[in-house]
């Protein structure tokens, strides 16, 4: 009897899974998104400016289907900022950004070693980008872009919400 059980189990393991993941999607759905502590050799940070939401952010965005965390961020660099890493970024942390929803998530890396040919023209998306001193973050700067700088650089400790 117990066999004929598992020959069933493996049957219909997978469909029960996808069941199982789509249940899940529409009663617990978490949205995922990344962003990047990019900092140059002198220390300055790379911050973003969009088109469809005031303020100044970090560089990232939604994390895709079947797309890694890690892939996303390299992704998203490379659409904001032209920006290509030459080194493994660093997970700095994962945050929940209730503004957004109670159920949207942040994961941040810390990128200190890339490559980037150019600043990008501005675009339908981003009006403006640029690398700013510590010191002198433009206004506008977020209140959650700031506590994630002031934690990298200055080894606060991490507050879990995206403020």
């Amino acid at each position: 009897m117990g066999d004929r059980l598992n020959r069933i189990r493996r049957k219909f393991e997978p469909l029960l899974r996808r069941i199982f993941h789509a249940y899940f999607l529409l009663v617990r759905g978490m949205t995922l998104g990344v962003r990047a502590v990019v900092l140059d050799s002198d220390n300055r940070v790379f911050l973003v400016r969009h088109s469809y939401i005031s303020g100044w952010y970090l560089p990232g965005g939604g994390v895709d289907l079947g797309e890694t965390m890690e892939q996303a961020m390299r992704r998203e660099l490379k659409e904001e900022g032209d920006i290509d890493l030459t080194a493994d970024a660093a997970l700095h942390g994962i945050f929940l950004n209730s503004h957004v929803s109670r159920r949207d998530h942040v994961a941040v890396y810390v990128v200190r070693q890339f490559r980037q040919d150019r600043l990008p023209e501005p675009n339908h998306e981003i009006v403006e980008c640029g690398f700013f001193a510590i010191n002198a973050l433009p206004e506008g700067t977020t209140p959650g872009t700031r506590q994630r700088i002031v934690e990298v650089l200055d080894g606060t400790p991490l507050i879990a919400t995206w403020r």
